[in-house]
């Protein structure tokens, strides 16, 4: 018996009173009947109705725009059907199919001046993924808001992360694929529209008459199970642990406490406070504005007159050295300029035009490398191999390169419905040739890549939606769940901007919740503040060393062996509990410690809800889980965290 009899069936079920016809399908799982997709229909509607079922509870609904008349046919193919109403079809397909997990696709293709919506219900779940944010990285992610929003990665509100992928509590996932021109529409709470359109930043001077817009719908037993099953299917898991150093001992970056005002002595001077204090660390990281000029790649002799030796007076003082790299090349930054402009190094748009705008750029008085294209992508990283070797430099920061920094409707190589986001997966392919000590900021179905990804620049307040401290906690969560779990916390305090430099109590604060993190980094230091401060530091990075550091790396493996978050939402290790499904102020280390950081200016305790298992905190009290702990208190340089002593039996 083939296949398909175990998949489907077609109910008819006849006329209704005006003369309009109702349709019924199924799409059933092959070895759990409870797992299925129904779809409905009734002319007039535009719209299709899918609700994805799993123990006779619906775990996903979403409204699919549709053409169609009052004539619905089904053709039946190896794993699915098809349905068609006069030309315009539908397919929906099963890709995967076992007792525990099944997942099905949605696809058709669309005239090129058409659109498509497909509004995904928020109701009666939580959701998890979706994109990185400066001002709306809420968690659970419902109550974001978009209109009209190119989903690629981007140099707008920091969306550096632009993974097609939510998650909801009821154990089902979206996934829309590479080749779908996406753009979101969402209304907090209640609907998430995926749109398809040709329209920019997609490609839209190809002569294509058609674009797909293709999707699936995953349903596994739980949302962990689910997420699981994601990775395998999608977002891949990566190929090995980043440099452990990192890990272990702090970064010190000269961005935040200099900016741009960086000179040798200064970064000496610099290297010998740390070393005055007492503090280890993995790197010191020159950031902006050692080069001769911008895209140069060259070393600025008047402000770094022997970086060579710059780099081995470092070392032997204990540190080694990475520089900050960007994409860019100015305009007056001759003769590289002219090289790249009349050997097209750079991405031009459809007109011949270069020019584009960054932050160390006047208007139009920029270009970009092209990462598409190979001759351009050896122009930029055989410099960066001498700018390596004869510095003797560990690696580079990687600034930038999110799809939007091009030229408006770039001139792009490769695959030209993988246009503009193929620029991204390119540039961070070919970067990871420069080590695991290297860090981006961006992505695009990297995840196997076996690098650090380091936040968006945080700013120094306290408020979630102005890119403030609560915001580290939430981008923690959103890059974990889009399968990027080695993550880079932007610079403890945040970066000083508009003048305004954190105060000691962001910074102690800061630094406590990115204690239970990957990688912690410093460039505003404690002894910017008082004794205290810097007492405060050592305290956090001894309990870093002999508490966190266990679990970390043993998270770390395990993220390299199966695509486990290092730092999970506490549903994690409950994936059934409504109340931590909502929760999105507390973290995960691995699976044995829960972090709840202070994240509120002033606040001294703090409400903690622990899910289920027996819980130890730092002063050896025991909690039973699945509880609210109320007002636990927590001074400025303590920070509420449990480890689990003991699971919850099943």
């Amino acid at each position: 018996m083939k296949y398909i009899f175990h998949l489907l069936f077609l109910v008819f079920l006849g006329k209704f009173t005006f003369g309009y016809e109702k349709y019924h399908f199924q799409l059933s799982s092959r070895h759990n009947e409870t797992k299925f997709l129904e779809i409905t229909y009734q002319y007039p509607s535009t719209s299709l109705l899918l609700k994805a079922f799993r123990d006779n509870k619906i775990v996903q609904k979403i409204e699919v725009s549709v053409d169609f008349d009052e004539s619905v046919t089904q053709q039946l193919t190896p794993n699915g059907f098809v349905l068609i109403s006069n030309d315009k079809k539908i397919t929906f397909s099963i890709t995967t199919d076992t007792e525990e997990f099944i997942e099905f696709q949605i696809f058709r293709e669309i005239l090129k001046n058409n659109e498509a919506r497909d509004c995904i219900s928020l109701e009666n779940a939580n959701f998890y993924g979706g994109p990185e944010q400066s001002h709306q990285q809420y968690w659970p992610i419902e109550r974001q808001k978009f209109k009209n929003y190119s989903y690629v990665p981007k140099n707008e509100d920091f969306m550096s992360i632009a993974e097609r992928y939510w998650l909801n509590s009821n154990g089902s996932y979206l996934y829309v694929s590479f080749e779908t021109p996406l753009f979101i529409e969402q209304k907090p709470k209640k609907e998430l529209c995926l749109i398809a359109k040709q329209e920019l930043p997609y490609n839209v001077d190809e002569n294509l008459s058609r674009f797909q817009f293709s999707y699936f719908l995953g349903v596994g037993n739980d949302v962990r199970d689910a997420h699981m099953k994601a990775i395998e299917q999608h977002l891949m898991k990566p190929e090995g642990i980043p440099d452990e150093k990192m890990a272990r001992y702090p970064i010190w970056s000269t961005w935040a406490r200099y900016k741009r005002d960086i000179n040798e002595t200064l970064v000496e001077k610099f290297a010998d406070e740390i070393i005055f204090h007492g503090f280890n660390n993995s790197q010191l990281e020159i950031d902006d504005d050692w080069e001769e000029c911008y895209g140069s790649l060259t070393i600025n002799r008047t402000k770094f007159p022997d970086m060579k030796g710059l780099v081995a007076r470092l070392a032997s003082k204990g540190f080694r050295t990475t520089l900050w790299v960007h994409p860019f090349i100015n305009k007056n930054c001759n003769p590289w300029y002219e090289e790249a402009i009349s050997r097209k190094f750079v991405v031009f748009d459809h007109e011949g035009h270069p020019n584009t705008t960054w932050w160390n750029s006047e208007e139009g008085k920029s270009s970009y490398i092209d990462f598409t294209k190979a001759s351009a992508i050896d122009f930029f990283v055989s410099r960066l191999h001498k700018l390596k070797s004869e510095n003797n430099l560990l690696s580079f920061k990687f600034d930038a390169g999110e799809s939007s920094w091009p030229p408006v409707n770039p001139v792009l190589h490769g695959e030209p419905n993988l246009h503009p986001g193929i620029i991204t997966r390119r540039f961070v392919r070919e970067m990871s040739q420069f080590g695991r000590a290297l860090e981006v900021r961006t992505a695009w179905g990297t995840q196997n890549l076996p690098h650090y990804v380091r936040m968006a620049d945080k700013d120094s307040n306290f408020r979630l939606t102005n890119n403030g401290l609560p915001s580290l906690v939430t981008t923690l969560l959103v890059f974990n769940m889009n399968g990027y779990p080695f993550v880079l916390p932007d610079m403890i305090g945040g970066n000083g901007y508009y003048g305004k430099p954190p105060t000691k109590e962001l910074f102690v604060r800061w630094l406590e919740a990115n204690i239970f993190m990957p990688v912690v980094q410093f460039s505003y230091v404690p002894w910017d503040f008082d004794e205290e401060t810097v007492e405060i530091t050592r305290n956090l990075l001894e309990l870093r060393e002999k508490v966190v550091m266990p679990v970390l790396m043993k998270a770390m493996k395990r993220a390299v062996e199966d695509g486990s978050p290092v730092n999970a939402p506490i549903w994690w290790i409950d994936p059934q509990n409504t109340v931590a499904h909502g929760i999105g102020d507390e973290f995960l280390v691995g699976e044995e410690i829960l972090v709840a950081p202070i994240l509120k200016k002033k606040a001294t305790k703090r409400d903690i809800f622990l899910p289920n298992g027996v819980w130890k905190d730092a002063n050896d009290v025991i909690y039973e889980g699945n509880q609210w702990i109320l007002d636990y208190k927590a001074q400025l340089g303590t920070i509420p965290y449990f480890i689990l002593h003991e699971k919850a039996e099943k």
